[in-house]
């Protein structure tokens, strides 16, 4: 039995690098053009080379978003854009626009070419079409079941993948092909630029009565009607992997180091322990626990069982039940001490979470002394990215976690 893969986000190179830590065994990263999520970081041409470099190090895939519905005037630069990407070997480049599809076809032959769910495939029809279009692997829209999926994989070619969404933040907009931010803030969602305005505050006005506003009762602010839940399959990641999905997407590019470490940690363990046990299991509490330890709205399971339960009308705001303390530079066997860059403010006394892809992983570290770069002691650790140093035998690696409860 094949194992699916783990596709993780990557807005930047240090997130690449905690995807791969973490179990990931592919990532997905955007240009500084031509992807829809303008305001990542993302990677420049030179950024792009060192992370197809460092993943392929790692016996890992690296896809590349190009995702944005093009104007006439992107096409020049698309046509050098797939030919760098195919000499540098990325593994695939991520495509919604049928012209640009044809393009890179033309002008990079050998450059693996993904449908992105923007391309709105819910039906083994397009499905089929986008596959004798020369398409190896299709992401499929979040609005399609279970059930659906099972049809789609029977009628397209065995060596045609099917990729979907299974964690993060879910679009109002059909496959996120939304005209909010555009219409409100000009700032177009399908160029990558969007505000998300679907999780602003909305109140509704009945035509007939003057024009007066009539606030929905979810709080005495107002309510949330276009707020999207959160998408959360972990507990399916078996019935996911029988319907023929062959990589599950997490969401989440713009996300933190911190968030990209946890779930995909935690998708990393479900995986593994359904092949392990050869069934779709009751999921451990420690694993479910996991995701509420890191930024989220209330949790769905989307379109998946035709569930109609996917707005958060309480709040916009994401909940987070732990902070992100600091991360793990390595273990300096010399001295016997732990090397960490600080996030957040700790101090001597703290007891401190590891999150860890190893045995260490929800083990508690207890602050009894901490010293600087200087090994002089300190009691607080109170300075941004400050290098302290924690006496321990724990030996934890370099990218290693340390969280506390909030």
């Amino acid at each position: 039995m094949n194992k699916v893969e783990l596709l993780a986000p990557a807005g930047d190179m240090s997130k690449l690098k905690t995807a791969l830590h973490f179990g990931a065994d592919a990532v997905y990263v955007g240009g500084s053009k031509f992807s829809l999520r303008a305001n990542a970081k993302n990677f420049d041409g030179d950024g792009i080379k060192e992370a197809v470099e460092y993943t392929h190090a790692r016996d890992k895939k690296i896809y590349v978003a190009a995702n944005v519905f093009a104007d006439n005037k992107d096409f020049d630069g698309l046509r050098e854009y797939f030919v760098n990407l195919e000499k540098i070997g990325a593994d695939a480049v991520i495509i919604s626009d049928p012209g640009v599809l044809a393009l890179c076809k033309e002008v990079a032959p050998k450059l693996e070419i993904h449908l992105s769910t923007q391309a709105n495939t819910t039906n083994k029809y397009s499905a089929k079409f986008w596959a004798d279009q020369g398409v190896k692997r299709i992401v499929l829209a979040r609005e399609t079941s279970l059930e659906d999926i099972k049809e789609i994989r029977a009628f397209l070619p065995s060596d045609v993948e099917i990729e979907a969404f299974v964690h993060g933040a879910m679009c109002i907009a059909y496959s996120g092909r939304c005209l909010l931010s555009n219409a409100l803030t000009g700032r177009s969602s399908n160029k990558g630029d969007c505000v998300q305005a679907c999780r602003w505050e909305y109140s509704i006005v009945e035509t007939k009565r003057g024009g007066s506003p009539i606030t929905i009762g979810q709080e005495e602010r107002g309510t949330y009607l276009l707020n999207s839940k959160d998408l959360n399959m972990l507990a399916h990641v078996g019935q996911l992997a029988d319907s023929g999905v062959y990589s599950f997407k997490v969401e989440g590019r713009m996300k933190s180091p911190y968030y990209v470490a946890s779930v995909i940690n935690a998708y990393r363990k479900a995986i593994d322990l359904y092949y392990e046990s050869g069934k779709d299991s009751a999921l451990p509490a420690y694993l479910s626990d996991e995701l509420y330890k890191n930024s989220h709205r209330e949790y769905t399971t989307g379109f998946y069982f035709d569930s109609k339960d996917n707005v958060c009308l309480d709040t916009s705001q994401p909940k987070c039940e732990y902070e992100f303390i600091a991360q793990v530079v390595g273990y300096r066997e010399d001295i016997g001490m732990l090397e960490v860059e600080m996030r957040n403010r700790f101090k001597k006394g703290d007891e401190l979470e590891i999150l860890s892809p190893t045995e260490y992983w929800n083990d508690v570290l207890h602050i009894d002394k901490m010293y600087d770069s200087d090994m002089i002691e300190i009691e607080d650790a109170k300075i941004v990215q400050q290098r302290v140093f924690i006496p321990t035998d724990k030996r934890l690696q370099e990218l290693d976690i340390l969280r506390k409860r909030v």
